[in-house]
């Protein structure tokens, strides 16, 4: 379907009730309230994909109360395609609802060739929001963030290039992705004595990868900070998907870099067994893998990617129960961590 037929597409209205089901966390110390869920675009959203598809997962996802779309220069492929399509589906939808969507887009992977099309540079940071700002159709993006941090560029120069962006109307607020807890201090510090509003911290966070409360939550909480986690289902482990074995056409039996086959037979014991916990709780896995991360008081958000309107609406569910026994936490550790 073309999205640019008119005569096939009717014209998008939001649902009235958006607001009535979706939950709301404060991000640290700032103004800001995210949904409990937010939508990430790093798949399915690239000219490789069905625009109609993310067009529709979009709707769907706002009509659910989820105003936070994240996405990325390099999100694709090809790269920077999945902020181009998004800014056709703005164009098209969402337009009128620009005030009520917090929009994210990052830079610090490799964009384009040469030198100045990667890392962290005060050249690159500032390409690069030109460049996702006219892909996107925006005058401005909610929140920017440094994607990774940059070993060889001083740290001043990269949060000053951050503060810069804010000052000249390009984001309203700032955050960093994948920094351990000694270099977010230091971010933390550097961007309050240039008084920009840092508000998140994006990280990656599963009940199988838990590298950020070993310091790093900690940290975000004593700088007022709030944390967005990603890949909470584990790149796709996390769900019912490999509770039988490793299907034909799934993420692992493509032996992609971030889950292969023996990632997951090492760990499908566990799975099963966590699975089985999840459906004692009425939950599925993925939803109960959602639920276990909002239990921490420092995540703002969980950041989940959909490939169709019913996974989006099926991970939203996992609202429905957020609570858990400390029995059934101590039996997810040992679970987990043996």
């Amino acid at each position: 379907m073309d999205i640019n037929d008119k005569s096939q597409i009717k014209n998008y209205q939001a649902s009235e009730n958006r607001y009535q089901q979706m939950r709301y966390n404060r991000s640290g110390n700032s103004g800001v309230l995210l949904p409990a869920i937010s939508l990430g675009l790093w798949h399915n959203f690239g000219f490789v994909d069905s625009i109609q598809n993310g067009r529709d997962i979009l709707r769907c996802a706002f009509d659910l109360g989820i105003t936070h779309f994240d996405l990325a220069n390099n999100y694709g492929p090809p790269y920077g395609s999945a902020e181009e399509n998004f800014g056709t589906i703005f164009n098209k939808d969402f337009k009128p609802y620009r005030d009520e969507l917090f929009i994210a887009s990052k830079a610090g992977y490799d964009m384009w060739p040469g030198p100045y099309g990667n890392w962290g540079s005060r050249k690159y940071l500032t390409a690069s929001i030109d460049q996702s700002l006219k892909r996107m159709n925006l005058e401005y993006v909610d929140i920017f963030y440094h994607h990774r941090p940059d070993p060889n560029t001083p740290l001043e120069e990269t949060m000053v290039a951050l503060s810069d962006i804010v000052r000249q109307g390009k984001a309203l607020y700032v955050g960093i992705s994948n920094y351990q807890p000694e270099e977010t201090k230091i971010a933390a510090r550097l961007l309050k004595e240039l008084k920009v509003p840092f508000i998140l911290h994006q990280a990656r966070y599963s009940m199988f990868d838990r590298w950020v409360e070993n310091g790093l939550l900690e940290t975000l909480k004593k700088s007022g900070t709030g944390c967005i986690a990603f890949s909470p289902l584990a790149q796709g482990m996390l769900t019912d998907k490999y509770l039988k074995g490793i299907p034909e056409n799934s993420r692992a039996a493509k032996d992609l870099t971030h889950l292969n086959i023996e990632t997951v037979k090492s760990n499908i014991e566990k799975v099963q067994l966590l699975a089985a916990i999840a459906q004692e709780r009425g939950q599925k896995l993925s939803q109960m893998a959602i639920a276990w991360i909002l239990r921490q008081p420092q995540v703002a958000s969980v950041l989940i990617g959909a490939s169709s309107t019913k996974q989006l609406k099926e991970n939203v569910e996992a609202l429905n129960n957020l609570n858990f026994s400390e029995a059934t936490l101590k039996l997810i550790d040992e679970i987990v961590l043996n």
